[in-house]
């Protein structure tokens, strides 16, 4: 017998089980005693049992497939280390199952909504996993109007029906701007991302929290969280009559640029200017200086959101998912300023 005509009677048959029973462990439900589960699976193993994808959704009206629609410019998610670990989290756990991810990307809010349509309506996906929350996000409504489930990275400003994973940033942005200013800086500037999106304007928030609370005067300087615009900050800052001895970037990859900019600039790292991420990228750790960033680890979070979704969408289960609070994370990028301020 093939592997590819492998059947659950088949793996029913030598289990020694109901065909039923073999279902519900072969879809990780409810309803299958432990010892019984472990000698379906391994007994589908050894018999090279796959699922059928398109087989299970006929019977099941279940797509085994899960939506991610970014509505981003495609060289910003190109640059950002976060999407792909996220996404590879998210992977992860769909694989292991035999279901897969949808993954779109849309220039701007219009497409979104097209896109999430098109999805529901064609029954391609059985839930959404949602990014870059926005204050008083639409899209929430929207996809609950559209009888579609989802869970969202993050609270969300509005009320919602769906589960949410959440990350507590507000301790490790105040411990990173506690180990500026214990290590001798006054001048702490914040190059911040699109304020459109609420993980933006929170880690913007806790930055001036954490400097007014400190006696310090709190400095912005907006930005879309691109590369590009990180730099360009970077540069009009060291060009300004007041220049900064330390800079937190609203993710990695911009303060990656902003290194670009001070090493062309001649700039000693971290001596004459400090610099810091604020989202963990694995990349960090390879660029020189390595990067004092904050812990984010975005596999994580894909892991949580896709787990959470199926436990919804399979069970009915809406759980909402706190993950371990981001720690700060201290390598060579920062350092007392050279002369002191």
């Amino acid at each position: 017998m093939s592997a590819a005509t492998v059947t659950i009677n088949d793996v029913a048959k030598a289990a020694g089980v109901s065909k039923g029973l073999v279902s519900l462990a072969l879809n990780d439900r409810r309803g299958v005693a432990p010892d019984t589960r472990d000698r379906i699976l391994t007994v589908a193993r050894e018999l090279g049992w796959s699922p059928n994808p398109g087989a299970r959704g006929l019977s099941t009206k279940r797509a085994y497939a899960l939506g991610l629609i970014l509505r981003r410019d495609p060289r910003t998610i190109e640059v950002d280390p976060f999407f792909p670990a996220f996404i590879a989290g998210v992977e992860t756990v769909l694989a292991e199952r035999g279901q897969v991810l949808v993954l779109t990307v849309v220039p701007d809010e219009e497409a979104e909504r097209r896109a999430y349509s098109r999805l529901a309506a064609d029954k391609r996906v059985d839930g959404f996993l949602l990014t870059d929350l926005l204050a008083h996000d639409e899209r929430i409504p929207f996809i609950h109007g559209l009888g579609m489930q989802a869970v969202s990275l993050g609270e969300p400003g509005n009320d919602t029906p769906f589960p949410v994973i959440t990350r507590d940033y507000d301790a490790g942005i105040d411990d990173l701007v506690s180990h500026l200013i214990g290590l001798g800086h006054r001048r702490i500037v914040h190059v911040s991302g699109d304020e459109r999106m609420l993980h933006g304007r929170k880690r913007r928030e806790r930055y001036e929290h954490a400097m007014l609370a400190a006696g310090l005067t709190p400095v912005v300087v907006p930005t879309d969280f691109s590369p590009e615009q990180g730099a360009e900050a970077t540069k009009a800052l060291l060009d300004g009559p007041d220049r900064p001895t330390a800079i937190v970037y609203g993710n990695d990859p911009m303060a990656i640029a902003g290194m670009g900019v001070a090493h062309e600039r001649g700039l000693r790292l971290p001596q004459d200017l400090s610099i810091t991420g604020l989202d963990g990228s694995q990349i960090g750790t390879y660029v020189y200086p390595s990067l004092t960033t904050i812990d984010n680890d975005p596999t994580g979070w894909g892991i949580a959101a896709a787990t959470a979704l199926l436990r919804l969408v399979e069970d009915g289960e809406p759980a909402d998912v706190a993950l371990p609070p981001a720690r700060l994370v201290v390598r060579a990028s920062t350092a007392a300023p050279a002369g002191g301020e």
